[in-house]
């Protein structure tokens, strides 16, 4: 058991190697993550994976849907705001991503091209677009949830980079008819996925948690 190495060790990766997982490792983290426990067991969760040139067909159509100034429109409603010690995390995550790859706080065009890289997925050889049923609500979603992490720590353990993407269910209709979804599926979020370039800068800078007296409050009595 190497839990502690495993969640230690996952990183949101955002450039990747070409190289294709291969087929025996990418059915195993999804069998792993088809453990994930749910409520009722509903296992909400079906997930579309990209393999070869259809990643490329996607990302690339994705890119050009993102670029020419598309409205976003999510199928779940983004966060409302960030405030106080939330809008201070985001912040400092921000700053650190765009000091990896050398872009000042001022440069306001390539801090956009960086965002547009989202939609290229980045680089990576697959991508995983994760969807529950609409009926099932907040537990549904939350069920997907755990599913989203059994996959990241599962691919981990298998030696492969991933990093969970909300900003592809900032278009879910474009998502929807592209991979043909029925409408009574709602888009979670992409998955990411493959070997990460361990050398690009990006990929270098890791965030910080917050310490167990910000974030437990035990009760003995």
């Amino acid at each position: 058991m190497e839990f502690e190495r495993i969640i230690r060790a996952r990183f949101s990766a955002r450039a990747f190697k070409r190289d294709a997982v291969p087929e025996p490792v990418l059915v195993r983290i999804l069998e792993l993550a088809q453990c994930t426990p749910s409520w009722c067991n509903t296992q909400p969760w079906q997930v579309i994976v990209t393999r070869g040139v259809a990643t490329r067909r996607f990302t690339d159509a994705l890119y050009a849907h993102a670029k020419s100034g598309a409205p976003t429109a999510a199928d779940f409603p983004f966060p409302q705001a960030y405030e106080g010690i939330y809008r201070d995390r985001r912040k400092v995550c921000g700053v650190q991503l765009y000091q990896a790859l050398g872009i000042g706080k001022d440069d306001r065009a390539a801090a956009a091209e960086q965002s547009l890289e989202n939609f290229r997925c980045f680089g990576a050889p697959h991508v995983a677009i994760l969807t529950t049923e609409d009926k099932l609500g907040v537990y549904g979603l939350l069920d997907c949830g755990l599913y989203i992490q059994s996959f990241m720590l599962a691919a981990v353990d298998a030696g492969v980079d991933c990093i969970a993407q909300a900003a592809l269910a900032g278009y879910s209709p474009f998502v929807r008819e592209f991979f043909a979804i029925p409408d009574h599926r709602r888009i979670v979020c992409g998955i990411s996925f493959g070997y990460a370039e361990s050398e690009a800068p990006i990929n270098r800078y890791r965030t910080e948690r917050a310490g167990l007296d910000q974030a437990v409050r035990f009760v003995d009595a």
